[in-house]
C-alpha cells in the first residue's frame, strides 16, 4: 500500500475538522438533563450537567432530595467536572492532529478511542446515578420500604409521583453528531480502500449514519392498558378502545387517554408537552390499533357515545367510517375541524 493509499481523503479531513469544532462548542453548552414532572411543579424542574458543573434547580432538587434521604449535590465532590473539558478539548486537538498527519491508522485510534471513552462516561453516569438513588440516609423523612430513586439513564422513569427524564442536551447531541462524523470517516476510508467507493458515496453514507442513528432513538408510544391505564386527563380508567388517544412526547413520554376530547383538553392545557408531540386515536374497529391523528377518518354524532361525550370515533378507511356513520346516524369530520 503506498503512502497516497494511507493517507485520508479531503472529505474526511473535513469532517474532523467540524467534529473538532462541535466538540469545543459542545464544552460552552449543557451535555445532559434530567426533569422532572410533578403535580406540584407544573412548569417542572431541570438538572442540567455541563462538562464543568450542574446547573438548573439544583438548590430545589436537593431540597427535594433530603427529603427521601438522597445526597445532596455539589459539583465539587465529582472528580469528572475537573477532568471532562480536558477529555473533551483533547480530542478536539486529536481530531485536528489527524487531519494534520492525515494517517488512516491514526483516524481509526481516534474513532476507537473516542467509542471507548464514550462507553466509559455512559457507565460512570449510570453509576453515579445508581449511587445517588440506592445509598439513602435511613433516617430520611420519607421511607418507602424497597423504594429506590436511580433516575433512568436515558429516558422515561416513574419515581414516586415524579416523572423522571433523562436525555441528552445540547452538548450533548453536539457530542453525539461529532463521534458521527469520526464514524462517517471511518466508513469513507475503509469503503475506499476496498475499492468500493463512488463519486456520490459521501452523499448517501452520511445521511443515512444520521438517519439510522435518530431512529433508534425514537420508539412507539407505550400501549395502552385497558382497565388499568388512567386517563391523563379526567382520571377515568380507560375501559373501552374504541375511543383510546394518545400523546407522545419528544422526550419518549406517552400521555393516554379514554377520549378524543381528553386528549384535545390536555393538549391545549399542556401546550409545552404538546410541541412536535405525536398524536393518536384508537381505531374504532381495532382494539389496539393507533392511527396518527391527520390520516385518520372521523364521524361525530350523538350516538357514538364516547366516554367523556366527545362522540368522536376514528377509523382507517373510507368504507368503515361511511358504514358507521349510516348505522349511527354521524356526520365526517376531520382532524382540522376537531382541532380548533
Amino acid at each position: 500500500m503506498n503512502s497516497t493509499e494511507k493517507n485520508i481523503g479531503t472529505i474526511s479531513k473535513v469532517l474532523l475538522v467540524i467534529a473538532a469544532i462541535l466538540l469545543v462548542v459542545s464544552l460552552f453548552n449543557p451535555i445532559w438533563r434530567i426533569e422532572l414532572d410533578a403535580p406540584q411543579y407544573p412548569e417542572g424542574l431541570a438538572l442540567t450537567i455541563h462538562a464543568n458543573k450542574m446547573g438548573g434547580e439544583v438548590d430545589i432538587i436537593n431540597g427535594l432530595n433530603h427529603y427521601i434521604g438522597m445526597k445532596t449535590l455539589h459539583a465539587d465532590e465529582f472528580i469528572e467536572f475537573t477532568i471532562l473539558p480536558y477529555i473533551i478539548s483533547g480530542y478536539a486537538l486529536a481530531c485536528l492532529l489527524v487531519v494534520f498527519i492525515k494517517r488512516k491508522k491514526a483516524l481509526n485510534i481516534l474513532f476507537g478511542a473516542f467509542l471507548l471513552f464514550g462507553i466509559i462516561a455512559m457507565v460512570d453516569f449510570w453509576r453515579w446515578e445508581y449511587n445517588y438513588g440506592h445509598n439513602l440516609d435511613p433516617t430520611a423523612a420519607i421511607i418507602v420500604p424497597g423504594m429506590a430513586y436511580q433516575p433512568p439513564l436515558i429516558g422515561f422513569k416513574q419515581l414516586l409521583n415524579f416523572g423522571a427524564y433523562s436525555i441528552p442536551d445540547i452538548g450533548g447531541w453536539l457530542f453525539i453528531v461529532s463521534g458521527l462524523l469520526m464514524a462517517a470517516a471511518v466508513i469513507l476510508e475503509f469503503m475506499k480502500t476496498k475499492k468500493m467507493m463512488k463519486q456520490n458515496m459521501m452523499a448517501v453514507v452520511l445521511p443515512i449514519i444520521l438517519f439510522s442513528f435518530f431512529s433508534c432513538g425514537q420508539k412507539d408510544p407505550d400501549p395502552i392498558k385497558l382497565n388499568s391505564d388512567n386517563c391523563d386527563n379526567c382520571g377515568m380508567t380507560i375501559s373501552n378502545p374504541k375511543f383510546a388517544a394518545v400523546l407522545f412526547t419528544t422526550k419518549g413520554r406517552t400521555y393516554k387517554f379514554d377520549d378524543i376530547s381528553c386528549l384535545l383538553d390536555y393538549k391545549n392545557d399542556n401546550k409545552e408537552k404538546a410541541i412536535n408531540a405525536g398524536l393518536y386515536v384508537a381505531s374504532f374497529l381495532s382494539d389496539y390499533k393507533l392511527l396518527p391523528v391527520e390520516t385518520a377518518i372521523y364521524i361525530k354524532g350523538d350516538n357514538v357515545k364516547s366516554p367523556m361525550g366527545g362522540n368522536i370515533a376514528a377509523f382507517n378507511d373510507r368504507e368503515s367510517a361511511n358504514t358507521y356513520a349510516v348505522d349511527l346516524s354521524a356526520e365526517f369530520t376531520d382532524w382540522n375541524a376537531i382541532n380548533k
